[in-house]
């Protein structure tokens, strides 16, 4: 029986009702949809976990330990997810929390961007102690999003409401730097050489910081106004992008400048998350279809997984070898997608 626990002294949040009966069905779920996809898709197997009822789970990161780290967005905490029993435990973050983003940082600690507390929160996976690092005075409201780390060892991160910056773990210095175009940074995502690109939401470009000054290289994609959202690289360092408003899976190879652009299936696509695994495969996921896709860039062709929880909301997607997760805001859950 899946469980929710809290750490030890901490507020106590509300266990979650009948997830016994929810996981049966996110089971059955799974292995109806495995029935009914074509032999290609078939070999991925899905598998679902409930999270407390009103988590909202906004973003999960997979950590070393096999444990999945969540934000569990509406309730101020930071949850994680043991897959070999489905019990989860969530820590409390602080009064006002409301985080977006989490990610497994190369010291072994998740890392936070926390929009409510308009901090960056780090999470220690042993003793679950929290510090927070507030951004500093005269920032002004974030909006913050999403966190990489680049090649310069800072934690580097965005803000919606027009800003990205860096913080230095070590002696816990923030730098704020205010993004051209203003509003809408989003995802953000680092190559393999360390560069880090975010994608802008508003501005509707994709921007190459300079770690060293902090300036920004706008490259806008061939189509106005596409909402690129989310940015993730490939083993090579090509990038790839979720243009939400265009319904479209972008490319951009930093070394040539070159774009391409495929229109997701359907009738009205709208691609959100975006993450490339260790086969370069491209994973989206569409808020359209209420699906989660597969590209493969070799035959040019997606392949499609719909969620069976109706306004699943899957609005970010992170993995480690051999899965994908996908945390579904809309239906409280967390899907790994397993593929060898």
């Amino acid at each position: 029986m899946a469980r929710l626990t809290t750490v030890p002294g901490l507020a106590t949040l509300e266990r979650a009702k009948d997830m016994a009966v929810f996981a049966r069905y996110s089971v059955i779920g799974s292995l109806l949809l495995l029935l009914t996809l074509p032999a290609a898709a078939a070999e991925v197997r899905i598998e679902s976990f409930p999270v407390p009822s009103g988590a909202h789970p906004h973003d999960v990161a997979p950590a070393p330990d096999g444990s999945v780290w969540y934000t569990a967005q509406h309730q101020g905490a930071l949850g994680r997810l043991d897959p070999e029993t489905g019990e989860t435990t969530q820590v409390p973050l602080g009064e006002g929390s409301r985080p977006h983003g989490v990610i497994v940082g190369p010291d072994g600690l998740a890392w936070v961007t926390d929009g409510g507390l308009n901090a960056i929160v780090s999470v220690d996976p042993k003793t679950f102690s929290v510090t927070r690092y507030p951004l500093p005075e005269g920032t002004g409201y974030a909006n913050l999003n999403t966190a990489t780390f680049g090649g310069d060892g800072r934690l580097w991160f965005t803000g919606q409401s027009g800003i990205y910056g860096a913080l230095d773990p070590g002696s816990g210095e923030i730098r704020v730097y205010q993004a051209p175009r203003g509003y809408g940074p989003y995802g953000i995502h680092h190559t393999p050489a360390g560069e880090v690109w975010y994608a802008s939401l508003a501005g509707g470009y994709i921007g190459d910081v300079d770690e060293e000054t902090g300036a920004v290289r706008v490259v806008d994609p061939p189509t106005a106004n596409a909402g690129t959202r989310r940015v993730w690289s490939d083993s090579s360092g090509v990038l790839w992008v979720s243009e939400w408003n265009a319904g479209r899976l972008a490319r951009y190879d930093p070394r040539s400048g070159a774009w391409r652009e495929w229109p997701l299936p359907g009738d009205d696509p709208a691609a959100y998350a975006v993450y490339v695994d260790e086969y370069d495969k491209v994973w989206l996921s569409d808020f359209g279809a209420n699906a989660v896709l597969r590209f493969d860039p070799g035959s040019e062709t997606f392949e499609s997984f719909p969620i069976p929880r109706q306004g699943a909301g899957v609005r970010q997607m992170l993995g480690r070898r051999g899965e994908v997760w996908a945390a579904e805001s809309g239906s409280d859950h967390l899907t790994v997608y397993r593929y060898e």
